[in-house]
């Protein structure tokens, strides 16, 4: 029996309401399968390492907030004692919800199998980190760009159907390129596949500085360059390319910004809508298109506490728009007792 296609029209798309994109690290690590890779002992996993911990604790990643959850590392090319010994360098307490592992099943056997068990097991959990993508491919004999696809999207299918973050650590090719991406070891079947890259890179490995390129679906392409600490065996950041929400934002959204900022709430048809905030800022711009700006920037304006639905009465198209202060977190202090 054939399979009914399941399709929807572009006014019903036009109309659907849907949570906000969820992140590990807020802008950086989206939901979803992503993907780190960099030369062999350049400090990948110990970069990992220190996002598990963060992120267990609901701690800042580099001034980003994170979403607070369990994390599971698979850090298969370690022992125990060897990720006990980084952990001593980096945390000065034990981090109970994170998980560490280091043998694990392949695609070819049980590796989904496990997965899923543990996060039936922990429904709380928000980060799998793989470390290292070779480890669970098994002994394949196929390199080709439909092999690689395939066993990217058998972990991806993991990833959206629990709602969590995937990040494989993956090695890059010896052979340079302009593109970060295209050095990815591999065909761009793996690329192509996940939600996220990441490419940790050195100019000279004796270095302590590195750059992060970071791009996907759901990022802004940008270059964060960072620097390790032989002290604290952390990255830190030095620099970010990327640009704050409200400069991502088109003009006419920055003074609609503002516009609401003033009105605070707004419930009521697309035209009156414009032609209110046209009277406010001296613009002129149509319904249309400032509806079609906000659609645009949904995720920016939310950053920056500006929401808003669409929905339908008595067959008018309506808007419900509500601007609430953002919350600035307050940097916690770590009390420290003893002598």
């Amino acid at each position: 029996m054939e399979k009914e296609l399941m399709a929807v029209d572009g006014e019903t798309l036009w109309d659907l309401e849907f949570g906000a994109q969820r992140f590990c690290i807020r802008g950086l690590l989206p939901q979803g399968l992503c993907i780190l890779g960099g030369a062999p002992k350049i400090g990948k996993s110990w970069l990992v390492l220190d996002w598990c911990i963060r992120i267990a604790k609901g701690e800042p990643i580099w001034d980003m907030d994170t979403t607070q959850g369990t994390t599971l590392y698979l850090c298969l090319e370690d022992t125990l004692q060897r990720v006990q010994h980084r952990v001593y360098c980096m945390s000065e307490e034990a981090t109970p919800n994170a998980y560490f592992a280091t043998a694990v099943g392949t695609l070819a056997d049980d590796l989904e199998e496990q997965i899923s068990s543990f996060l039936l097991s922990h429904p709380d959990t928000v980060l799998v980190v793989v470390d290292t993508f070779q480890m669970v491919r098994g002994n394949t004999n196929d390199p080709s760009y439909g092999s690689d696809y395939q066993d990217m999207q058998r972990l991806k299918r993991i990833a959206d159907k629990y709602g969590i973050t995937i990040l494989l650590v993956h090695h890059l090719r010896k052979q340079g390129d302009r593109d970060p991406v295209n050095r990815l070891s591999g065909t761009t079947g793996i690329s192509g596949a996940v939600d996220a890259v990441f490419v940790l890179d050195k100019k000279e490995r004796s270095q302590n500085t590195a750059l992060l390129v970071c791009t996907g679906r759901d990022i802004e392409y940008r270059e964060l360059e960072l620097r390790f600490s032989k002290e604290r065996c952390v990255w830190d950041l030095v620099s970010d390319s990327a640009e704050h929400p409200e400069q991502l934002l088109p003009p006419e959204l920055n003074a609609f910004l503002g516009y609401m900022k003033e009105v605070r709430f707004y419930s009521g048809g697309n035209t009156e809508l414009s032609e209110t905030f046209n009277m406010f800022s001296g613009s002129n711009i149509e319904p249309k298109r400032l509806k079609q700006l906000m659609n645009c920037s949904k995720e920016a304006l939310r950053e920056l506490g500006l929401t808003f639905r669409s929905y339908r009465s008595n067959g008018q198209r309506l808007v419900e728009v509500r601007y609430v202060e953002p919350v600035t977190q307050v940097p916690q202090v770590t009390q420290k007792t003893g002598p």
